[in-house]
């Protein structure tokens, strides 16, 4: 089996394919013949770093990226959710099946130092690192579900319960931003999209975008929030630029309201944030940070999307043997929806 392997001192210039021996599941684990990944903002970070925190010459190789859609190839003894032939997709966190979210659940996410992700042609993992998927779907549409759209749907439909006719705010049009837009259209929420780009908001008119607000040309996007709200301010924020939006979702979101922080994508250009009390105060709002989901809220994310036909974007395929370049793609943000290799 191949593998790509980030290496010290990171970066895509240390990305490379590996070979290694098949794999042969143990108790409990499944082999996977891999048909595609995803990307994710995630990978850009843990490329350049070796992880989360910055790793050092002695760390080990990181086989990179979470998400992914393959065929079960060989189960080991007592597996009895899958069987060769299905065809599934990697889950983010193995070890959070249901309830909330602690410390045990979130340990192992693949694609980090201690837990390879699925970028590899032949993959070994624990079988609760896999999950069934909807059979409209195609591998690459598959690959997309594991972290952005799951992030998305936790978001909205398990921490902030929305309601229809509620007013949601998505910051960009990246993966987790444009599911949240095909999940709200879906549920009947009126919805405002921010860009800057005229040509990416106009691509989200026509995925369902209620209202739609360039934040270069408006830079406090607050204001247009708030006048297609009659004042009230959104029910809903999708913060994913982190140090650099906060405030302004502060002021967007209306008293009582959710602002669910599920991105950085501005922390390393802009100052930190300065929050103020007398604002938090203020609009008595819920400021709640996401990180993935559980299987349960998987399973029920692909019940909704089977119900109502939910396609995934795809802004670009690659080969998987050009990862580096997807991942400075990915860097770029220049896609509209998601980036993805194919094996």
């Amino acid at each position: 089996m191949r593998a790509l392997e980030l290496s010290y001192p990171w970066g895509t210039s240390n990305l490379r394919i590996a070979d290694h021996p098949d794999p042969t599941p143990g108790a409990g684990q499944v082999t996977v013949r891999m048909r595609a990944v995803s990307l994710n903002f995630r990978d850009t970070l843990i490329t350049a770093r070796g992880g989360y925190a910055k790793g050092n010459e002695s760390s080990p190789p990181v086989v990179p990226f979470s998400d992914g859609c393959g065929i079960v190839e060989a189960v080991g003894e007592g597996v009895t959710r899958v069987a060769p032939g299905d065809r599934v997709s990697t889950l983010f966190f193995p070890n959070w099946v249901s309830g909330h979210p602690a410390p045990e659940k979130a340990a192992g996410a693949l694609g980090s130092p201690g837990a390879p992700g699925a970028g590899r042609d032949l993959a070994l993992f624990p079988e609760s690192a896999v999950c069934r998927v909807p059979d409209y779907l195609t591998d690459v549409e598959v690959s997309t579900l594991p972290c952005a759209a799951l992030t998305a749907w936790r978001a909205m439909f398990v921490d902030a319960r929305l309601e229809p006719g509620d007013t949601v705010v998505l910051q960009g049009t990246g993966g987790v931003s444009i599911f949240g837009l095909q999940f709200a259209h879906a549920a009947g929420y009126r919805t405002i999209v921010t860009s800057s780009s005229d040509e990416k908001l106009e691509r989200a008119r026509a995925l369902g975008a209620t209202h739609l607000i360039n934040y270069r040309s408006e830079p406090n996007w607050h204001r247009p929030v708030r006048e297609a709200t009659n004042g009230r301010g959104a029910d809903f924020i999708m913060e994913v630029g982190g140090a650099g939006t906060l405030i302004e979702s502060l002021k967007s979101v209306r008293m009582g309201g959710h602002i669910a922080v599920i991105g950085v994508l501005t922390d390393a250009s802009a100052p930190p944030a300065t929050l103020s009390p007398s604002v938090m105060i203020g609009t008595s709002a819920r400021v709640q940070g996401v990180s993935v989901g559980s299987r349960e809220m998987f399973e029920a994310m692909c019940r909704a999307m089977t119900l109502h036909q939910i396609r995934p974007v795809i802004d670009r395929t690659l080969p998987w043997t050009e990862a580096p370049r997807a991942i400075d793609e990915m860097a770029s943000g220049s896609h509209f929806g998601k980036i993805v290799l194919t094996f």
